[in-house]
């Protein structure tokens, strides 16, 4: 395996000219203080910033996923399939990744935390009428407005903090950001679960409400002020321009595919793992099933140890050993058996998060203009692969049970892995071209 820098000297992101003027931090490229002021770990700005971000993750995952866990209470409450029930979570992410691009935009208009703490809030607020759905039709559009309202948290949280933590910290500082985002999952779909089991699906809904707007006003009380961000006004072409060259990376555009591919895994897997466990032949009650989603703690080390993992095996290393940590958590989740499907999901969660956290913090150290709107990208791919997915899996469980859904997310790993070798021969082409020019 090589070590992550050797990825990095693959072609560099091109920018148009008109680039550095939409969503560009005060990076190298535009000139950092001779002494950098970034957020370096044992400061207590890094420490409220890390603090802050987490309860972001919290508070976007709890929302975002609010319908996840009660999707097999909605289908027997409402008379529903898999298919239909998962558009309640799958209408989310599809409006959250529509409007990504437009709330980073934003946040380089009016600042990252500005536009973070808007976003939280209004989602929140949103959640209160979700309990008052009379059908699914009117549940699934709120659930994309909500996703839609969503959306400017998770296209600025990776900005910020490639803006205002040291590179060195990056890596650790996304992982604990992703961490949240576990905790989030996890503590949303246990605590409404559990009050779906007891009251309701629409009691479910209540308790994510709350639990939500907790995190987010803790948010709002913690992150640091920005002093790295620079303000600019909104220009559409100067955004496309942005967009166009961050598409014509390579990089990126791996990176994009591999967030799409882990994430289409993970919800194929989530929106159906309650029908596994309440269905023939493991029959769980419905309390019981929502409390599996506490290996979701196992998504917190995973991603959190994501930086140490990278410097260890090299960014391509930690991808492969995430394909094949997820890869075989599916394969033994096939078999009948409780401890064989609970123990795969253990391994599907580590594998997903510790990917995802690899790909995510390589964006942000990749793209040295437009962060906000390179991230905005990664996030776009991220949640339409969970939209796809989620749809795909739903849809092939309800054909042929919990082995088409992992038939579906094993197709996904595999592309995956092709992805990652490409990238592991080219950087080795390239070694070779360097070598051969010097002896030259």
């Amino acid at each position: 395996m090589q070590p992550a820098s050797t990825e990095a000297s693959a072609p560099a992101p091109v920018s148009s000219p008109a680039s550095p003027a939409v969503g560009s931090p005060v990076s190298s490229a535009v000139g950092f203080p001779a002494a950098d002021l970034r957020l370096r770990p044992g400061s207590r700005d890094f420490r409220r910033a890390n603090l802050a971000l987490f309860a972001a993750g919290v508070a976007t995952f709890v929302l975002l996923y609010s319908t996840q866990g009660l999707l097999p209470v909605l289908s027997a409450d409402l008379g529903l399939t898999p298919g239909q029930a998962s558009w309640t979570a799958s209408a989310a992410t599809l409006g959250l990744a529509l409007a990504l691009l437009p709330a980073s935009a934003l946040s380089d208009r009016y600042g990252r935390t500005a536009v973070m703490t808007a976003s939280t809030l209004a989602a929140a607020l949103l959640a209160v009428a979700l309990p008052f759905a009379p059908d699914l039709t009117t549940l699934v559009v709120l659930r994309a407005v909500q996703g839609a309202a969503l959306a400017g948290l998770p296209a600025t949280a990776m900005a910020y903090l490639a803006e205002e933590v040291h590179p060195t910290a990056l890596a650790s500082a996304m992982g604990l950001y992703v961490a949240g985002n576990s905790i989030g999952g996890m503590g949303g779909r246990l605590v409404s679960g559990w009050a779906a089991a007891a009251w309701g699906w629409r009691w479910g809904l209540v308790v994510s409400a709350a639990l939500a707007l907790l995190a987010a006003l803790a948010f709002r009380a913690l992150v640091p002020r920005a002093r790295h961000f620079r303000r600019v006004p909104v220009d559409a072409r100067a955004l496309a321009a942005t967009v166009a060259g961050h598409l014509r990376d390579p990089l990126l555009l791996r990176l994009y595919a591999l967030g799409m591919l882990f994430m289409a895994v993970f919800g194929a897997v989530y929106n159906t793992v309650g029908y596994r466990l309440t269905g023939a032949p493991l029959h769980l009650p419905q309390s019981v099933a929502a409390s599996v989603f506490v290996v979701y703690l196992v998504g917190t080390a995973s991603s959190a140890s994501a930086g140490r993992l990278t410097a260890r095996c090299g960014r391509r290393g930690t991808l492969y050993l995430a394909i094949a940590t997820t890869t075989a958590g599916l394969l033994l989740s096939l078999a009948d058996s409780l401890a064989c499907t609970v123990l795969g999901l253990v391994l599907i969660t580590a594998g997903f998060f510790a990917g995802h956290a690899t790909a995510s913090s390589a964006v942000g150290r990749t793209a040295t203009t437009g962060r906000a709107q390179a991230s905005a990208l990664y996030l776009i791919a991220y949640y339409l692969g969970n939209s796809l997915g989620g749809t795909l899996g739903a849809d092939a469980y309800h054909s042929t049970g919990w082995s088409g859904t992992a038939a579906v997310a094993l197709a996904a790993m595999a592309c995956a892995a092709g992805v990652t070798l490409y990238a592991t021969r080219r950087a080795v082409t390239a070694r070779r071209a360097e070598a051969a020019a010097v002896r030259a």
